[in-house]
């Protein structure tokens, strides 16, 4: 195989939270959160990704962390195009080498304008040519499912700023629902119940190490707690304070319940060959909110269909999109539009 048809292909989840970039025949090689440093000072780039990321809460006045994408779409198409750029060069490297054909997921029910601006910002940010995959079908692909046949399959991303529900037949998607109820909704639930609750102010830092230590959808055998610092609501003094698992599954329940109930819509309007086929093979779950303790439970008894949480479920949809830079010169010569649906 030829030096350009092996490095010319990359897959990048371009998430909320985080972004991982995938090099054909080299599989996942970065993984940073997606996250930019600016010093509004001059408009000049500080820091991008895991530098970033450390910056937060500890920057001087000037300079600023920004979070480019929110609820899984482009906020801030400037900062994500610095940030792709970023990306692409340090994996690219900075040798002379043909621009690389990337392949980007989007939420499900991603707009027009949305799918148009990832798109420019990644072809802005030096790639040559850009495909975009709706995430539920590189989640798919990238959890094995063979999505080709008549066989109906029901798969759940809860990545950071979106979960995308879908059922998925004869290589497309027969049904499809993104909400924005998602990881980062989690956090945010939970710094507002400690807030309410404890009089104290967190950062989403903290909030997210509460949620993986301690979060639950579902009662757990043994309940646990953990100590935290943060700020006094009143007089802003640092304090510390113990958070229980009962609590922040109280926290979570609105988000978990709104997850649910989305699910159970899109059961309901599945037919009833494809639903034959989802209470035989089972619900897939991949995405990093799909690893809420419990949560998966919770799905099961409220669809009484059996969930399973996919493998590698965090990287699902990057490893998804690898696999489709497989096809990417068959792609070229069947689309005449450089999207795949």
């Amino acid at each position: 195989m030829s030096f350009f048809s092996i490095e010319r292909d990359m897959a990048i989840d371009i998430g909320t939270a985080t972004s991982l970039v995938y090099i054909k025949d080299k599989g996942i090689i970065l993984k940073e959160p997606s996250i930019v440093a600016i010093d509004r000072s001059n408009n000049s780039v500080v820091a991008v990704g895991e530098e970033a990321r450390k910056m937060i809460g500890k920057t001087p006045g000037n300079i600023v962390t920004i979070h480019p994408l929110r609820d899984g779409v482009i906020s801030d198409y400037d900062i994500t195009e610095v940030m792709l750029k970023n990306f692409i060069k340090k994996v690219w490297g900075i040798k002379k080498r043909p621009a690389p054909r990337v392949v980007i997921s989007v939420p499900c029910n991603a707009t027009g304008v949305e799918r148009r601006a990832v798109k420019d910002a990644a072809i802005n940010g030096g790639a040559k040519k850009v495909y975009l995959i709706e995430e539920p079908m590189a989640a798919a692909i990238g959890a094995g499912l063979d999505i080709s046949k008549t066989s109906g399959n029901f798969i759940i991303d809860i990545g950071a700023g979106t979960t995308d529900i879908a059922v998925i037949s004869l290589g497309g998607m027969v049904l499809r629902d993104s909400i924005k109820v998602a990881g980062d909704k989690f956090d945010e639930l939970i710094i507002d119940y400690i807030r309410k609750n404890h009089k104290t102010i967190i950062g989403e830092k903290t909030a997210e190490d509460i949620k993986v230590n301690i979060g639950s959808a579902y009662k757990k055998e043994k309940e646990s707690s953990i100590e935290i610092s943060g700020g006094d609501l009143i007089n802003g003094i640092p304090k510390k304070i113990i958070v229980s698992s009962e609590e922040i599954r109280e926290a979570l329940k609105g988000a978990v319940n709104i997850i649910v109930e989305r699910i159970h819509s899109v059961l309901q309007e599945t037919t009833p060959e494809l639903l034959v086929d989802i209470y035989d093979k089972g619900i897939i779950m991949t995405g990093g909110g799909a690893l809420l303790n419990g949560l998966d439970v919770v799905i099961q008894e409220a669809t009484k269909i059996p969930v399973y949480i996919a493998e590698n479920a965090v990287s699902c949809v990057a490893l998804g999109m690898g696999k489709v830079l497989d096809y990417l010169d068959k792609l070229d010569m069947t689309y005449g539009e450089d999207i795949i649906l």
